[in-house]
């Protein structure tokens, strides 16, 4: 299974359409185009295709991590 079909399952089982992708990109910092995102989505054999790296599904998932849960509290300083 490659990056691609990882990215395209998550897509579909969360529902995501494009401007979610993005959206969910930017909360890691990591700006990405509509259009660069329909290319991961190609099949193989089109011409546009593109493979979908290990740092784009990274992002991706750390993003979703916070699109899902929120993002991480601040750790409280401990005062003694």
């Amino acid at each position: 299974m490659t990056n691609n079909d990882i990215f395209k399952k998550l897509r579909v089982a969360h529902q995501l359409r494009d401007e979610d992708i993005v959206n969910i990109m930017a909360l890691v910092d990591f700006r990405i185009t509509k259009s660069e995102l329909g290319a991961f989505f190609r099949r193989e054999n089109h011409p546009k295709y593109k493979e979908c790296g290990d740092q784009i599904l990274r992002n991706f998932l750390n993003g979703l991590i916070i699109h899902l849960r929120g993002p991480m509290p601040k750790p409280q300083k401990k005062h003694s």
